[in-house]
């Protein structure tokens, strides 16, 4: 089913909805080619595309603009959330995939707890009891296949931003929360040169991999291994930021 479709199949309520759907279709599909980039050939835009309008038209029905956050803000984390479930729903990553993603995020995490600096890739790998290799293959599964990545640090069901259905989610309070924000960028600013390098290129820049590979004058592989170990590093970073954040609930 198209986007369109998809949009007939739920029409928004109201001309304000529908007006602000007509005029943010092109983001749906800006997020379904920017998330495309990153995941399996197997994985058609058009199924991303259309999840992504049932999330652009839940966001219009449910948009008060007096919460503080811009439409366009508010809708983007609806859309990707709603690609993200769908994602999820197909499966398509192994579970040994999120496992040892998470093993590697816990050996970070108790790495640097001890001894208060970054793990070395050695490290990590000497503490997850795997060689490097295994643990660099690791790190690039997991920029391929941790879609959510920045939004999932909590775990595979507790996305901070893409999540719609936990009861303590609010899109606006997590799309404008200082607190996070303030514990994302700081994780971000302390990650090793390259690592961070890599995050700013890909996210900031929107560069792909390729083109952040000849920036930096090294293989897409590397890339992809740079970005997956950044995941990880943040992932264990701000794995508690929710407990440490004196003014969550």
């Amino acid at each position: 089913m198209s986007g369109l479709r998809a949009y007939q199949a739920h029409p928004a309520q109201g001309a304000n909805s529908e007006a602000l759907v007509l005029r943010h279709a092109e983001l749906v599909k800006r997020i379904a080619y920017h998330l495309a980039g990153r995941l399996p050939a197997s994985v058609e835009v058009s199924d991303l595309i259309q999840a992504g309008m049932i999330g652009l038209l839940e966001a219009s029905a449910n948009y008060a603009s007096d919460r503080g956050a811009s439409f366009e803000t508010y809708a983007g984390i609806r859309i990707r959330g709603a690609m993200l479930d769908a994602l999820r729903k197909l499966d398509w990553a192994p579970r040994s995939v999120h496992r040892k993603a998470r093993a590697a995020a816990a050996a970070i995490q108790e790495f640097e707890a001890e001894f208060g600096r970054e793990a070395r890739d050695i490290e990590v790998a000497g503490r997850m009891g795997v060689p490097v290799e295994e643990y660099h293959r690791i790190a690039r599964d997991a920029a391929s296949c941790r879609v959510a990545s920045l939004d999932e640090v909590s775990g595979d069901e507790d996305s901070l931003l893409g999540r719609v259905e936990d009861e303590r989610a609010d899109p606006f309070r997590d799309a404008s929360e200082q607190g996070f924000r303030q514990a994302l960028a700081e994780a971000v600013g302390q990650l090793p040169e390259r690592e961070r390098l890599v995050m700013s290129m890909y996210y900031d820049d929107e560069l792909n991999l390729k083109e952040i590979g000849l920036v930096l004058n090294v293989t897409e592989s590397r890339v992809c291994q740079l970005h997956g170990q950044a995941l990880l590093r943040l992932k264990a970073r701000l794995a508690d930021w929710r407990d440490r954040d004196p003014a969550r609930p």
